[in-house]
């Protein structure tokens, strides 16, 4: 063919969709609503290629952030700095839930969703939340901070537990830096060669996505059907124009701090938000996540102490549900808030928020403590959102993933561990990060700084190598003292 013959559409598609993640999971994710409408018993069936990509994931985000950690507090050499991370990061968590929880507030009082619901809280079926949950329950908060403290080295990545990795990592790396390079040389080249093996691991197993968002979104249609959101459709609206509102801000904030575009990194992230609403789960993109915002500029260990802790600290979407999904269930029985009642809902979800992650029902398990604190709702009257909770989940997720990412890069610039110059650059497309980026995200010297030597054939080489033969041989030899 010519290489002036445009190739033919079927051709250009075949390539798109062949070389672009993207593509492949916009495909699935249209495919598995089609199938899922269509077929709802076999869609059913589909259910183990969404768990089981979830699971290889899984098996990934506790090495993984166990490595950079190490890595990152090692190069940095400063354990002092990681401690001022871990400190402004947690500031700047509780102020974006704690304004997650007030919108979402401010914005129940003001539409009011359930009104008009005059529904009779014996009637509801209890027992289906008791199953949501599966018995669980959220951990007070002195459970939930003695249970992030390590009990067994293998323990905490067997367990998958984020925060007791993280404590490790953080051990790890502060011996490294007490130790010194000279007395364990070798410690630190094999965490940063495990750390390659793990992102090698991750290309790997994202090939896998569009089967995993084909099958999560064929078994959510095939489940809970389109006819739910007739029946829900003022809270669902409300919801995610609260969650629209609170990304704004998040807009806002992220220029103001960095000076950077939060569409323009919703653009470097496509591929993996469209994988995270896929799936309805921020965990499998995590790693992802982890490695692009590295490329952008983001220091190593800003990146992996921000994001994990965010995974546990950071839930604005949830903040936002919870905050409107109790003043919902709250109308629809026709109690009335006051507002001492309304401020202690959002004391009460600062705390249950926080002890959410990786807890299953976790969500139903926070709004029946709040229930509880209030003693005006009945506690079984959560089983109102059972039928709305799963087409929260797109709302949730990109909230939490997006508040998460700006998190890393409002820290990272509070403490000048972002390269704001790179991340400009990265997010207009000037730069185009690859794997051979990674260096230069660590903070090692920017390679497209230095003298680079012309580019030449292999022709041109061989004769420049028997070229500098005699001029090498001319060279006086070095004096010996």
């Amino acid at each position: 063919m010519s290489p002036s013959v445009v190739p033919s559409l079927p051709r250009r598609v075949a390539r798109i969709l062949r070389t672009s993640l993207f593509a492949q999971v916009a495909c699935a994710l249209v495919l598995g609503i089609v199938v899922g409408k269509l077929w709802p018993g076999f869609a059913s069936d589909l259910q183990p290629l969404g768990d089981g990509f979830t699971r290889l994931i899984k098996t990934i985000i506790s090495p993984l952030v166990f490595c950079v950690v190490v890595v990152g507090i090692a190069k940095a050499g400063d354990l002092k700095a990681f401690g001022r991370i871990g400190l402004k990061a947690l500031i700047w968590f509780e102020v974006a839930s704690t304004l997650a929880l007030i919108i979402g507030l401010l914005a129940a009082n003001i539409v009011q969703p359930g009104s008009g619901m005059h529904v009779d809280p014996a009637t509801l079926n209890t027992a289906a939340v008791d199953a949501k949950t599966g018995g669980g329950h959220l951990p007070s908060t002195t459970q939930f901070i003695v249970e992030a403290l390590p009990t067994s080295f293998i323990g905490a990545f067997a367990e998958n537990s984020l925060l007791q990795v993280l404590i490790l990592a953080c051990l790890v790396g502060a011996a490294l830096l007490h130790l010194g390079h000279t007395k364990v040389p070798q410690v630190l080249p094999a965490i940063e060669q495990a750390q390659e093996i793990i992102f090698s691991i991750v290309g790997f197993v994202m090939r896998l996505a569009p089967i995993a968002v084909f099958g999560a979104m064929a078994v959510l249609i095939g489940q809970y059907g389109l006819g739910v959101i007739e029946t829900y459709a003022k809270l669902i609206i409300l919801c995610y124009a609260a969650a629209a509102f609170f990304i704004a801000l998040l807009a806002v904030a992220l220029k103001m701090v960095t000076g950077l575009s939060l569409w323009k990194f919703l653009r470097y992230i496509r591929e993996e938000m469209l994988l995270a609403l896929g799936t309805a789960s921020t965990e499998s993109v995590m790693p992802r996540v982890m490695q692009k915002l590295r490329k952008a500029g983001a220091r190593d260990d800003a990146v992996g102490l921000v994001l994990p802790t965010g995974y546990s600290f950071n839930l604005d979407g949830a903040s936002l549900y919870l905050s409107i999904g109790t003043l919902f269930i709250a109308q629809a029985v026709g109690v009335d808030l006051s507002l001492s009642q309304q401020i202690t809902v959002v004391l009460v979800l600062m705390l249950t928020s926080k002890g959410m992650a990786g807890i299953p029902g976790s969500a139903f398990l926070a709004l029946s403590a709040t229930a509880s604190s209030l003693g005006a709702i009945p506690a079984g009257a959560v089983a109102l959102l059972l039928g709305v909770d799963r087409i929260m989940d797109s709302m949730r997720v990109v909230t939490n993933l997006l508040g998460n990412c700006v998190a890393v890069f409002a820290v990272s610039r509070w403490e000048g561990a972002l390269d704001t110059e790179r991340a400009k650059k990265v997010l207009d497309r000037e730069i185009v990060p690859t794997d051979e980026d990674d260096d230069e995200s660590r903070g090692e010297p920017d390679a497209s700084k230095t003298p680079k030597a012309p580019a030449v054939s292999a022709a041109d080489d061989k004769d420049d190598q028997l070229a500098a033969v005699p001029a090498q041989a001319k060279e006086p030899a070095p004096e010996v003292s």
